[in-house]
């Protein structure tokens, strides 16, 4: 018996779901016409046919063709995305992967993003403080 695909996204089911995201919906040839390096029609149907199975994607026919939705609001699924990515590779350490964020994006920080992570910083802060 088979068993379902896992929760991840190959780079390609990544690149299908960006797709999704920014037309909120679409069918096979408009998948095909936004992904570079496109591979076969029966490629992407086998792709469409793995987010649905992972969960991703539900489809439904219109005019003879099948129009393939996200089943979850774009920040829905980048919450569960980083949810699954901080468990697997951070220890589930909000400090581990802030420190990684912040190594690799150091130099391109203009005060103004610093200034909104550390009103972040302030908020989360001031959420676990005890009201007086």
């Amino acid at each position: 018996m088979p068993q379902k695909p896992g929760p991840y996204l190959t780079k390609r089911e990544q690149q299908i779901m960006e797709i999704l995201y920014r037309q909120g919906q679409a069918d096979v040839a408009a998948v095909i016409a936004a992904l570079p390096d496109a591979p076969t029609n029966p490629a992407v149907r086998t792709h469409l046919r793995i987010l649905e199975a992972k969960g991703h994607l539900i489809h439904a026919e219109e005019n003879g063709k099948f129009i393939y939705r996200p089943t979850k609001p774009r920040q829905a699924a980048a919450r569960t995305a980083l949810q699954n990515l901080l468990r697997t590779f951070f220890d589930d350490s909000v400090h581990s992967v802030m420190a990684t964020l912040l190594s690799v994006k150091a130099g391109e920080l203009d005060a103004a993003e610093l200034e909104r992570l550390q009103a972040l910083i302030d908020q989360a802060r001031g959420a676990k403080e005890p009201n007086a």
